[in-house]
């Protein structure tokens, strides 16, 4: 043998992965079970501590993106809402100057500019 064929990748998995057998319930699909260690999951209280601290950022910052994302969508609706609204006027006061002379229109508006802003 040469250096070569001694260390070639495609044997290195073949070694460490070594067949078990039949199974005896005859499920292959499934893992091998391991044996039961009820300790071997146990953590510390500071480990814990340091997962909560991290489980409580992440979720800080998730509701600082979900409220971001909020504000942004109501801003969008009300630009929409006042483009309409805006829109809406404009063509109620076109339909007014059809009807009356445009010195008498324009009257009109400044004296509903001055209610809105009493009103509001």
């Amino acid at each position: 043998m040469s250096v070569t064929e001694e260390a070639t990748p495609s044997q290195a998995p073949a070694a460490t992965k070594t067949p078990l057998g039949m199974r005896k319930n005859g499920k292959q699909w499934h893992e091998p079970k391991k044996a039961f260690r009820p300790k071997a999951g146990l953590t510390s209280y500071e480990q814990r501590a340091k997962e909560r601290e991290a489980m409580a950022a992440a979720k800080a910052k998730e509701k600082q993106m979900k409220d971001e994302k909020e504000a942004l969508r109501q801003q969008r609706t009300q630009a929409l809402r006042e483009k309409r609204a805006k829109k809406e006027e404009k063509e109620r006061y076109e339909k007014m100057a059809e009807k009356m002379h445009r010195k008498r229109v324009e009257r009109l508006k400044r004296k509903e500019k001055r209610n809105k802003l009493l009103n509001s």
